[in-house]
């Protein structure tokens, strides 16, 4: 291919190449000839060579030997080498690249050239890659140019100082008086490039936005004449004038209004007129009505306004377009805090998205769903909820199963409808709840003495009917062990009555110990409850000693501890095996307002019930790397440090003075929550509005507990919230689990740890704490070292 090939035929040669190699050859050959015509002084193809050259850079192939000559090519004096260097700049150039600076005197002297289209070209170029110094330099031409009289210059110069403005903010005052007195304009370019600007300077200044409110009445009175104004062709989309300058006006008019009441006032009425007369059967409509409603709900607007707001988002669920629906998910799901009744009318219409076939509207409509669920309508909704539950995708059953948890402990209405409804979802998505879900449906059970017997009943006959649920089979476990008696007794006005004999309870614990599908912790659930039921049957305990002697020699540690510990129970302290396998007492909570791990107001402490902890649940203890790094968090403290042990696997020490018998007695002892005293709170870490404090309490001379409490303030959510904690390491430090995983926006809930420490040395104690959590899809991670706390004695730690 020789060198003075066309454009175009070089385009060809390169598709028609039929591997991947060959084109490279191509490639290859043709920029060789390109660089030999550069090096040649009299070259009169150079904007031919230079428009090849950036084809080839748009294959993604190197062209950065052409920049020199973008920069010859813009200081010549022809128009047509111009567009072609300007548009090689534009493309090879950026800020980093010195070249760039070699060209600021051209663009400077063409901003200033006769023709429109050369000082538009300067402009465009100064627009895409211009630096820091090179907006110092020409920010006073740019100036100049939003002044002149040429529309066509005006607009692109508008759009100039917004990359300036973005670049360097001090700037942005140079722009101020030029910015307003577009507003004047008739070109819609210049309006809209006005428009622009002018919200960029906004956005960066609280002065100028203080300033530019006073303009509010104008951009008011553009935006009526584009809504009443007819037919006009250059500006028509879809029978909408320029919605594309009324979603730019609209967009600068709630950030004027935000937090103004004056402002707010004088844009009510046109927001009004503009919801009431926009087509909303176009694409084109919707946009402008979406841009309005989002102004509505930002400012100070009036209530009737704000109704009219939600009714436009209410009519976007019922649009075909699924993007239309989502976006009005979403919004409603900002404004379900603050506008709960008026959200509350379109119910109907939103719980009918769950039944979308996108599965991010199934997301959204669950989310605004569960958000929409109140005392008044807990009934009806949780219907729908258990009804969509039952077929929804895998990936949003935890979801749906943690906000129905949530709802439910806050709305029931009677404990029984609680008890039920927490069943069904674990018989319909019981693998996928979280963890704590099985402690704190123990709890519930205990504390509702007069359902016990009808509980029971329920989980034994869920057990015979399905035991590949590991949640409902460890509750179903748990009751039988603790209230056997009541099923066997069969009397239960609850329920039909059922004739169930002691040969039944022990089949159906026999299946799930033997069962593939059970978990080594859902078979201790079941081989304790197999022991409990020792002292609750009276024909058959020689049947549960072989039960448990077979599992003296069980292959996981755990179920094998726990067989050796209870057949010591049968043999050397059998007169010990009634008082110690008795029924677990009812576990009272201290604070009334505590629902599913949260607190709302001051931080709940709640006593952890003993009796969960026969089914071995071992919460899942954080990757080695993880305490690796956090042990190097206190690298200049005087002793290493030692990572706190996976939550829930801690073992209490046994008093070994004492004998074998009393210790077996002394795990049944501080299960009555003892009072606990006020303590002074201090804040540890703020940040990005997630704030940490800390509470301190003497437990002895040695014993420390610390009640760490998050909350936050920003307006997300955020998920997967963990804390990590580091002392010296003759420190010994047990962190509790904690009261949930995820901390809502606006500080609507906090996540409440506690931690215990004993000191048996005195050393002087500090702790390193690692906060990680998602927030918006991005994982946040941050550290903060605590080296007093507060209301202790320094010489006691």
């Amino acid at each position: 291919m020789s060198p003075s090939v066309p454009l175009q035929e070089m385009i060809r040669a390169i598709r028609s190449a039929r591997t991947q190699c060959e084109e490279r050859g191509v490639i290859q050959r043709e920029c060789a000839a390109i660089r030999a015509q550069f090096r040649q002084t009299d070259n009169g193809g150079r904007s031919h060579n230079l428009a090849k050259l950036l084809y080839v850079h748009m294959l993604g192939y190197p062209a950065h030997f052409g920049q020199m000559e973008c920069v010859r090519m813009i200081a010549s004096p022809r128009y047509s080498d111009k567009r072609v260097g300007y548009l090689g700049a534009m493309m090879l150039l950026d800020e980093k690249q010195d070249a760039s600076l070699l060209i600021t005197n051209s663009i400077k002297n063409d901003l200033s050239h006769s023709n429109q289209y050369v000082q538009s070209l300067a402009l465009c170029t100064l627009a895409c890659m211009g630096s820091a110094e090179m907006c110092r330099d020409l920010a006073p031409e740019i100036e100049r140019l939003l002044r002149a009289s040429n529309s066509y210059i005006k607009k692109k110069a508008a759009l100039c100082a917004v990359h300036i403005v973005r670049k360097v903010h001090d700037l942005g005052e140079l722009f101020v008086p030029a910015a307003r007195s577009l507003l004047t304009e008739k070109n819609h370019g210049v309006l809209h490039g006005a428009v622009v600007l002018i919200t960029q300077l906004c956005e960066r200044n609280p002065e100028t936005l203080e300033r530019f409110r006073k303009s509010v009445p104008d951009l008011v009175q553009i935006m009526k004449g584009l809504v009443i104004s007819g037919y006009s062709p250059d500006h028509d989309v879809a029978g909408v004038s320029d919605p594309f300058l009324q979603v730019r006006i609209l967009r600068l008019l709630r950030i004027l209004g935000r937090n103004n009441e004056v402002a707010s006032d004088a844009m009510n009425d046109l927001l009004a007129q503009v919801a009431t007369n926009t087509d909303s059967t176009k694409t084109v409509g919707n946009a402008v009505l979406y841009e309005t409603v989002l102004t509505v709900l930002d400012i100070k607007s009036e209530s009737g306004l704000r109704v009219l707001a939600v009714n436009i988002l209410g009519r976007f669920l019922l649009n075909n377009d699924r993007n239309i629906r989502y976006i009005a998910m979403t919004s409603l799901q900002k404004i379900v805090g603050t506008d709960h009744i008026a959200v509350q009318r379109h119910r109907g219409t939103i719980v009918d998205c769950l039944k979308d076939q996108d599965a991010s509207v199934k997301r959204r409509a669950l989310e605004l769903s569960l958000a929409l669920v109140s005392a008044s309508n807990i009934r009806s909704m949780m219907k729908e909820l258990l009804l969509f539950l039952s077929s929804c995708p895998p990936e949003l059953r935890a979801q749906a199963a943690s906000g129905i948890f949530n709802a439910a402990e806050r709305y029931a209405p009677s404990q029984r409808w609680h008890i039920d409804t927490i069943l069904h979802v674990l018989t319909t998505a019981g693998g996928d709840v979280r963890d704590e879900t099985v402690p704190n449906l123990i709890q519930l059970i205990t504390n509702t003495s007069e359902l016990h017997c009808y509980t029971v009943h329920k989980l034994y006959r869920a057990l015979l009917t399905d035991i590949s649920q590991p949640s409902l089979v460890q509750v179903a476990c748990w009751c039988i062990g603790e209230y056997g008696d009541l099923l066997l007794r069969g009397e239960c006005q609850e329920t039909e009555p059922v004739q169930v004999t002691e040969d039944d309870v022990l089949d159906a614990l026999e299946t799930v110990l033997q069962s593939h599908m059970s978990s080594p912790t859902t078979r201790g659930f079941a081989l304790t409850a197999t022991m409990k039921l020792s002292t609750r049957i009276t024909d058959n305990v020689d049947r549960i000693r072989s039960i448990v002697s077979i599992y003296g020699s069980c292959i996981d540690v755990e179920l094998q501890q726990r067989a050796v510990e209870y057949n010591a129970l049968f043999k050397k302290y059998d007169h010990m095996r009634a008082a110690v396998l008795e029924r677990m007492p009812v576990i009272e909570k201290n604070s009334p307002g505590h629902t599913n791990g949260e607190a709302t107001g001051e931080t709940i402490k709640e006593i952890r019930p003993a009796q969960v902890k026969q089914g071995g649940v071992v919460l899942p203890q954080p990757p080695a790397n993880q305490v690796c790094d956090l042990l190097d968090l206190l690298g200049g403290s005087e002793e290493p440090l030692q990572p706190s042990p996976a939550v829930g696997s801690t073992t209490l020490p046994v008093n070994t003075s004492t004998t074998a018998g009393g210790a077996l007695l002394d795990l049944l002892g501080g299960l009555d929550p003892t009072p606990l005293t006020s303590a002074p709170t201090v804040t540890v870490y703020e940040k990005d509005g997630v704030t940490l404090t800390l509470s301190c309490e003497r437990q002895s001379d040695t014993g420390l507990t610390v009640t760490l409490a998050a909350s936050n303030s920003s307006d997300s959510d955020i998920s997967s919230f963990t804390l990590q904690a580091a002392v010296p390491k003759s420190v010994q430090l047990h962190m509790k689990a904690p009261s949930r995983d995820s901390l809502p926006a606006r500080g609507a809930a906090q996540v409440t740890q506690m931690v215990v420490l004993n000191n048996p040395n005195k050393v002087n104690l500090k702790m390193r704490v690692r906060i990680a959590y998602t927030s918006q899809g991005s994982a946040v991670q941050d550290t903060v070292q605590i080296d007093s706390f507060p209301g202790l004695n320094a010489a006691g730690h």
